[in-house]
């Protein structure tokens, strides 16, 4: 008898925070106790329902989440194309002067900077020998620029060995994203080459970049864009910009490392929007979708743009 008024008493409780859930996903007569959150999802493989249990309250996916997310995955994403370009110019060196960096000086310079991008002795050992296979070509670098939504535009940067093979991938995404592919000079204007390296805001302080820039012989510092609907961001995820000359650029690296500033460097350049654009989020969901997926394609190394 007891059993069953444990039962009976469970199933009320469980109607009730169904019952205040299914109007309002965050609150429940629990949660506002600080008890318990539970949330009840389809049935399972097993045929069993699905419990999950909160120690605070859910956070649902909006703006700020998905550029966090987006954020990071595109860190790993740039590491990763770094990492493949370095790869394509070490095969294109070696082509061009051969495998042994004291007579090529191409080669020495590009594993110079593949050094200072702290490139994995095995990927430079890995590309050195492929440059030597058979069929293997030296690879181009193509730009191709492109309209995407909000008015926003975008530049992407290719390195490749089939230059028909490139355009087509990138046109055939551009096409599914509901893109334009833009004519040669169209975009391009707007966007400024230079070197750059970037530090996590909260790996330094303003002052201390704004000095070493300045000692560096540095052109500009840009601080990371912030919301107005996005007070809370991670500054984590937030970076500083260090814009510098290719003349002044082993200067600033070395002025960080003297002072001990943790920072990453570009791969060889980046182009910088002169202009930034403020969009909607469906736009800025859009051009995220577009981005994505032009870099999924093995022969695009970065994808530019000039939304803020």
């Amino acid at each position: 008898m007891a059993f069953s008024s444990v039962r009976a008493f469970g199933a009320v409780i469980h109607r009730i925070s169904l019952g205040f859930s299914s109007k309002c996903p965050s609150f429940s007569p629990l949660h506002s106790l600080n008890v318990l959150d539970w949330n009840f999802t389809s049935k399972g493989s097993s045929g069993r329902r699905i419990r999950r249990i909160w120690t605070s309250v859910p956070v649902y996916m909006g703006r700020r989440s998905s550029k966090i997310a987006t954020r990071k995955g595109a860190q790993d994403a740039r590491k990763a194309k770094r990492y493949g370009k370095i790869g394509k110019e070490i095969v294109s060196a070696v082509k061009k002067g051969g495998p042994n960096p004291i007579s090529n000086t191409v080669l020495a310079v590009v594993l110079q900077k593949a050094k200072e991008l702290d490139v994995p002795k095995e990927i430079l050992e890995r590309n050195i020998k492929r440059a030597s296979e058979k069929g293997q070509e030296a690879f181009i670098e193509k730009f191709y620029e492109v309209y995407g939504f909000g008015g926003v535009s975008l530049v992407v940067e290719v390195l490749t060995d089939k230059i028909n093979r490139s355009v087509a991938a990138v046109r055939e995404v551009v096409k599914d994203c509901g893109g334009k592919m833009a004519d040669p000079g169209s975009v391009m204007f707007k966007f400024r080459r230079a070197r750059v390296v970037s530090i996590k805001v909260t790996d330094a302080d303003k002052d201390q970049l704004l000095a070493v820039a300045l000692d560096a012989g540095a052109e500009d510092v840009i601080e990371p864009p912030t919301f107005e609907d996005d007070p809370e961001e991670d500054p984590s995820d937030s970076f500083y910009k260090i814009v510098s000359s290719a003349e002044t650029y082993s200067d600033l690296l070395s002025k960080l490392r003297e002072e001990g500033i943790p920072f990453e460097p570009d791969n060889g350049f980046e182009l910088l929007p002169l202009a930034t654009i403020e969009v909607d989020d469906e736009a800025m969901d859009l051009n995220k979708d577009l981005m994505s997926k032009l870099l999924e394609l093995d022969d695009v190394d970065a994808v530019y743009t000039d939304q803020k």
